[in-house]
């Protein structure tokens, strides 16, 4: 945890006794997510969109991920990304590739490793029981070409420099920040991984290992 507060220069980390590292988020889980209020501020929150005016939250599993090309068009992202923008916080991310064989997964990742800041978008949404819960979704763009072969999408990766412009919402409106949801620069790397990743049970280093 020191590590991405020193390299994210993170000022705040809520509750960060329950941060566990995890192999293997999947949807509807907790992950620790970056926002920038006033101060730069780790908050855990749900994997999977639900906005805050929604009725209820059966349909947050399937809004895990925004369209870069759509973000500003579609009614449960475009009220947010003028004022709830944010960085979802990890080292790599897994994918499946379409085969003969059935979908084989690759887990990607900088070359060389270290965090990935991957733009995203978040709500606030208060329960049954009045309680208010905290999601978000991950924005995805075109892949680079060398990993356009695995699938049709990445998230939208952002360099160092950029995370002020997509954190700071009162500094820097849409118009400014939409350029930037694009296909990272950065060299990445790729590599096939167990099936173990298709389970949200399997969340150890195995699911990250490359097969052979």
């Amino acid at each position: 945890m020191q590590s991405i507060i020193e390299e994210l220069a993170i000022q705040e980390w809520e509750d960060p006794d329950n941060y566990v590292p995890s192999f293997n988020i999947a949807p509807t889980q907790t992950s620790p997510i970056l926002i920038d209020d006033g101060l730069r501020r780790v908050k855990p929150m749900r994997w999977g969109l639900i906005p805050g005016w929604s009725k209820d939250d059966k349909f947050s599993a399937r809004m895990i991920n925004a369209r870069a090309e759509t973000i500003d068009e579609k009614p449960s992202f475009r009220g947010l990304l003028p004022r709830k923008r944010c960085i979802v916080i990890a080292d790599g991310y897994y994918e499946w590739q379409k085969t003969a064989a059935g979908k084989q997964p690759h887990f990607i990742q900088r070359n060389g490793g270290g965090i990935l800041p991957m733009a995203g978008l978040w709500d606030m949404w208060i329960n049954q029981d009045g309680k208010p819960v905290f999601s978000y979704t991950i924005i995805t763009t075109t892949p680079q070409p060398d990993l356009s072969f695995i699938h049709d999408r990445m998230p939208v990766i952002l360099g160092k420099d950029k995370l002020d412009h997509w954190l700071k919402t009162q500094e820097h409106p849409p118009g400014e920040v939409l350029p930037l949801l694009n296909p990272t620069r950065d060299k990445m790397a790729a590599w096939p991984v167990s099936t173990l990743v298709n389970s949200p049970a399997n969340n150890n280093p195995d699911c990250q290992r490359p097969l052979n």
